[in-house]
């Protein structure tokens, strides 16, 4: 998932190398642009749309809510509402009732989630004993909350985990 901070870097990139180029009293239009500056252009033209196109595919708390049940069985049944707290990346999410009563105690239990191309894309951590508040992530997101493993992002899995 390409976001922001990449662009922002990818900006940078491209600002600090053209400035090194142009150098002390030289104009950028003077003199022929070094091979570096050519190379990044080029990756700007194919990056910079690939991104603006993931940027207008912002996933939506609907998205989230179906890939609960998609990643764990738990979910089956359960209808969730999740609101946005940071744009493709972080969810809260209220389910309709209790989830399957796989464990006493849903604080804290961790669960995936799964796109609808049936690839991990995230997880959700319970925040009550209940198990009706959960805390999802996507991405890099759920890996750094210690949700997934980083060898399970992306992974195929055809249908929700149970136990």
């Amino acid at each position: 998932m390409t976001g922001i901070p990449e662009l922002q870097r990818l900006g940078d990139a491209l600002e600090n190398a053209a400035r090194e180029d142009v150098g002390a009293g030289q104009r950028w239009f003077a003199r022929r642009p070094s091979r570096r500056v050519a190379i990044l252009l080029a990756a700007a033209v194919f990056v910079l749309p690939v991104a603006a196109i993931g940027a207008a595919r912002l996933v939506g708390g609907g998205e989230v809510a179906e890939s609960m049940p998609a990643g764990a069985a738990i979910f089956a049944g359960t209808h969730a509402t999740c609101s946005v707290v940071t744009a493709n990346v972080e969810y809260h999410c209220v389910l309709d009732r209790r989830p399957y009563p796989e464990v006493d105690d849903f604080k804290g239990v961790v669960e995936p989630t799964v796109d609808r191309m049936k690839h991990v894309n995230g997880g959700c951590r319970g925040l009550t004993s209940d198990g009706r508040s959960w805390q999802c992530y996507l991405g890099q997101e759920a890996v750094r909350q210690q949700i997934i493993g980083a060898g399970f992002l992306g992974e195929y899995a055809p249908a929700p985990g149970r136990g």
